[in-house]
């Protein structure tokens, strides 16, 4: 009952399969094929990441800090300029004696009524002592730069592992259509024979419908591993922003020469000096303890250099002032110290060590999965290495065994089932071993990542 259900159906999908026929080429549906190297493709995918942009920007972000941070120590330098209009005032006039008979008493004008009042003002100021706050700040942006510049590296290690993906899948996904290729042909040679044994009534006609079954099942396998193709072709075209119309066509084998047996306390310690991630989260440890050394030294005294340069008409630091332009200068040391601010420097310092903290375990925590993650990836290139060695010999095993079905077919000693069964077991076998390439492949880039390589 199941046979004389699906076979009609997929009798009915082939049929419209034939039927479909493909539109012609125009200028608008040409395409461009693009040979790539997975490592081609890898600095594609590098140089064309909106991605990687985004952390080089967060990058230079993390760089421009710095710098400030590194200029607070120099002399900072201010020019300004003013107009200031005063109301009319009474004027502040004093009387003295004088040696002149005439005129016993002159009239001297202390604080004369000024309207219009022009000032220019040249500043500068230098930090003497900051009990490490500013070598705090400094420190902790220098660490924060070099955070961000491991942030960069542990984005790109990120995409070569995601374009290696997608290119192997689109690798294997083509090694699929392949093998499904030829073993369709040998569906239709098969399916062929039978025909002409069922025409002179030497074959059932149910040998000739389970063939059918098996071509179109295969055709139908074909058409799926097809479309996973373009689907991993659309990957790669995002990843190395290909235009719709271009599509890649893989030059490298999916069969990857054997490389030596990984030893995992080896690979652990390569990767822990080499993770551009736990070199990140180390480098934002250090700069959360600089930020709590430089919150300490909020709390000791300040001790800051400061002069400057004033021209005004009138310049009020002259008395009596008068409507003149003259210039006075002024330098000092100043010193401040925050006695009592109610516990906000050191609710400010606490925070800041709870960061540090907080960062310090989140290294640890990346040891020990980077460990695991490690370990994991060993076994799966070893469970692939292991799953190949067998594929092979399964495929040796099912050509031999295909050949033997397919004499003793011809010669009338076996049925038509036997050999289709045998058939079958070599498209397996050869899709298996497919499976198997491509999961050496991967397993490799993903210990290649996980090492930090």
């Amino acid at each position: 009952m199941t046979r004389a259900i699906v076979i009609p159906l997929l009798l009915s999908a082939a049929a419209a399969l034939a039927q479909e026929t493909p539109a012609p080429a125009t200028a608008a549906n040409q395409t461009t094929l693009v040979r790539l190297t997975v490592d081609e493709a890898v600095a594609r995918a590098i140089a064309a990441s909106p991605r990687l942009a985004r952390l080089s920007a967060l990058g230079v972000a993390a760089e421009a800090q710095a710098r400030g941070a590194r200029a607070a120590r120099w002399p900072q330098v201010e020019v300004g300029a003013g107009y200031t209009r005063r109301s009319e005032v009474p004027e502040l006039a004093i009387f003295a004696p004088t040696d002149n008979p005439a005129q016993p008493v002159e009239r001297i004008v202390v604080f004369p009524n000024i309207q219009d009042n022009w000032r220019l003002r040249a500043g500068a100021a230098l930090p003497l002592y900051t009990g490490g706050r500013l070598s705090g700040q400094i420190s902790a942006a220098d660490h924060g730069r070099a955070a961000a510049g491991e942030d960069l590296r542990a984005g790109r290690a990120d995409l070569v592992l995601e374009t290696k993906r997608a290119y192997w899948s689109l690798v294997t996904a083509r090694e699929t259509e392949r093998v499904l290729q030829q073993a369709l042909r040998a569906y239709d040679a098969h399916l062929l024979d039978a025909r002409n044994r069922e025409r002179f009534g030497m074959a059932a006609r149910n040998e000739v419908l389970a063939v059918e079954v098996e071509c179109f099942r295969s055709e139908l396998e074909r058409l799926r591993a097809e479309a996973e193709a373009d689907a991993a072709d659309a990957n790669l075209q995002r990843l190395l922003a290909l235009d719709p119309a271009t599509h890649v066509e893989p030059s490298e084998p999916l069969q990857a020469a054997p490389a030596p047996r990984p030893e995992l306390e080896g690979l652990v310690a390569e990767a822990q000096a080499a993770r551009p991630e736990r070199r990140a989260i180390a480098a934002r440890v250090a700069a959360a303890d600089a930020a709590a050394g430089a919150e300490r030294g909020a709390r000791l005294p300040q001790l800051a250099l400061s002069g400057g340069y004033t021209y005004a008409n009138p310049n009020r630091d002259i008395v009596p002032p008068t409507v003149d332009w003259k210039d006075t200068w002024d330098i000092g040391v100043g010193l401040s110290w925050s006695v009592f601010d109610g516990g906000k420097r050191s609710a400010s310092e606490a925070r800041a060590r709870a960061q540090a903290d907080a960062v310090r375990e989140q290294l640890r925590e990346l040891d020990r999965a980077v460990r695991l993650e490690i370990t994991e990836r060993v076994l799966e290139l070893r469970t692939a290495e292991a799953r190949l060695a067998v594929a092979e010999r399964s495929v040796v095993s099912a050509a031999e065994s295909r050949r033997v079905a397919a004499d003793r077919y011809r010669e009338g000693v076996i049925p038509s089932s036997e050999l289709l069964d045998a058939e079958l077991a070599q498209e397996r076998a050869e899709l298996t071993r497919t499976q198997a390439h491509a999961s050496l492949r991967l397993a490799a880039a993903g210990l290649d990542r996980a090492v930090g390589r």
